[in-house]
């Protein structure tokens, strides 16, 4: 085998990560560096790609330093990213997309909702596209942007001369090359790769068949695994790598981390077999939380998003549910009550973060009960206060508390923020029901992100899934699914596949504990419930005027 090693960089919400790892998937340095988020409305949500560009370029550097690596040993460089759009004129200076005019805000972010309107007509629409992506387009997605920016900004529409999703732009910084990939185009912008054609008729319908000009919209749109090319000078300086560095083409950070979880369930065979991959799902959970399943055929799951074909391997197709507010939502649990101040004294005082914190209250209070998860049985949550992204791809969907009292206790707050991750395990258990009802049959979750460090995160999620869940050697596995991807590309391993079998394993099983059974199926029903009366009101609301 070679000899070498990889970066995997992932450009997140809040930040640029690096993580440099050898052809085992040892990772030897981590570097993380904020980014901006601009906020110049509500609903909007803004950054700069020179401001991502220069963090990027610092934690690469930090990492090649950290782990006293000659840059000559990189072998390779893959890059993740939101879905966030990147607007460059034709000099690929930015271009605003920001209603303050401010030409460094040249991105809509992926959780920007400002393109609701857009969105609603191209669901109404019945488009051939929709249907390989649960049925509706989400606002998060590039069409509904792209047309929101025809309308209200038509002079950086009609300037641009590439329109890239984030990590198609890093690729495209990296190597000069103008390439988009088959993982962002089929996911986020409505391109059918297994037919290898637009839905035309969409693109016309909200004015923006315009970006397939010129390459507006990349030269060539290649499959996972492919190298886009090798690093510039230019960006060989300022990454201080080599510019013999090959660069893989791009991908959304959620489909990285499934590459970087899923090569565990081949843990002791001596291949890879793609078929066991079918009863696994991924599940990166970060500030959002993405829920990625894959299959030799493509299913078609009502309101999750898919199938798409190629996203996170050649020749499968995946499914992707999620959930637009996730690690975010424990943050405003925790942080908006009155005690959160005394929660993150007792932290600091035990030496443990604020969720272990409020994990340790739960485990006071639920002293002498069977399980923990009796303490909720008159709490019950909705955790749509972002929307909800699947099983119902809803918008509008607000959060719901149902069982509050006037108690302001610090336990009060322990057992809300415990309610809190119980109903993200339901939506999941949610979201599984949805696709087993087109043929899934899912028996265990690999997790990853800051959530998967939570104990209660983490027992929640088996028991009320009926899944075990597994939490792999590499905790960093959106990093590593993008440095598998260099490794590909630079050819030490000859496919996808072969890599994650080579780079990845298990390391934490979670069982589900079979006496919950009864409670979970019980608050689950409920749940469920309370999403239909939320929208039942909804909708009677609704002649006074929209949401």
């Amino acid at each position: 085998m070679q000899q070498g090693y990889v970066i995997g960089v992932d450009v997140g919400t809040a930040s640029a990560r690096a993580g440099l790892f050898d052809l085992q998937g040892k990772r030897f340095a981590i570097a993380s560096e904020p980014i901006q988020i601009h906020r110049p409305q509500p609903e909007y949500a803004e950054q700069s790609s020179e401001d991502i560009w220069r963090a990027v370029c610092q934690v690469v550097r930090q990492v090649v330093d950290e782990a006293r690596v000659h840059p000559d040993a990189i072998l390779g460089i893959g890059y993740d990213a939101t879905c966030s759009l990147v607007v460059l004129g034709e000099n690929d200076e930015p271009l605003s997309v920001s209603p303050t005019g401010d030409p460094q805000w040249n991105i809509i972010m992926w959780m920007d909702h400002r393109a609701i309107a857009e969105t609603e007509r191209a669901n109404a629409g019945g488009y051939e596209a929709l249907r390989y992506s649960g049925g509706a387009l989400s606002p998060e997605m590039e069409p509904p942007k792209l047309a929101w920016l025809r309308t209200h900004i038509p002079e950086t529409f009609q300037r641009a001369s590439k329109f890239l999703d984030l990590a198609d732009f890093l690729v495209y910084r990296s190597t000069g090359n103008n390439l988009r990939s088959e993982c962002t185009m089929g996911c986020k912008w409505t391109y059918l790769p297994a037919e290898r054609r637009w839905d035309m008729q969409l693109l016309q319908d909200l004015g923006i068949e315009s970006i397939l000009e010129r390459g507006r919209a990349g030269e060539a749109i290649l499959p996972l695994g492919s190298a886009a090319g090798t690093l510039t000078p230019h960006a060989a300086s300022e990454l201080g790598l080599s510019a013999r560095t090959q660069v893989a083409i791009g991908i959304v950070d959620a489909h990285a981390g499934t590459i970087g979880l899923l090569g565990a369930v081949w843990a002791g065979e001596p291949a890879p077999r793609l078929e066991k991959l079918e009863h696994s799902m991924a599940l990166i959970a970060g500030t959002s939380s993405c829920l990625m399943a894959l299959s030799s055929q493509p299913r078609f799951v009502q309101g999750v998003w898919g199938p798409y074909y190629g996203a996170v391997l050649p020749n499968m197709w995946m499914n992707e549910g999620g959930q637009s507010a996730a690690g975010a939502l424990i943050d405003y649990t925790l942080e908006h009550h009155r005690q959160y101040p005394a929660l993150e004294l007792k932290a600091e005082r035990e030496g443990v973060s604020v969720y272990e914190a409020a994990n340790r209250i739960v485990d006071e209070l639920a002293q002498g009960l069977p399980y923990p998860a009796l303490l909720t049985r008159t709490l019950h949550v909705l955790p749509d206060h972002y929307g909800n992204r699947a099983p119902y791809a809803d918008p509008y969907a607000r959060g719901m508390v149902d069982g509050l009292t006037l108690d302001t206790s610090l336990n009060a707050l322990a057992l809300l923020y415990y309610a809190t991750l119980q109903a993200l395990a339901y939506n999941i258990r949610d979201v599984l029901r949805a696709m087993s009802e087109s043929g899934y049959r899912i028996d265990a979750i690999y997790a990853t992100g800051g959530s998967a460090k939570n104990r209660y995160w983490l027992r929640e999620t088996a028991d009320i899934t009926g899944c075990r869940v597994v939490v792999n050697r590499e905790p960093e596995a959106v990093l590593l699914g993008s440095a598998i991807l260099g490794a590909v590309a630079a050819g030490a391993y000859p496919d996808i596949p072969s890599a994650m079998h080579a780079m990845t394993a298990p390391d934490l099983v979670v069982e589900p504990n079979p006496a919950t059974a009864d409670y979970h199926a019980t608050k689950f029903a409920l749940f469920r419930e309370m999403y239909q009366q939320h929208r039942a009101r909804r909708e009677a609301m609704q002649r006074f005027g929209t949401p």
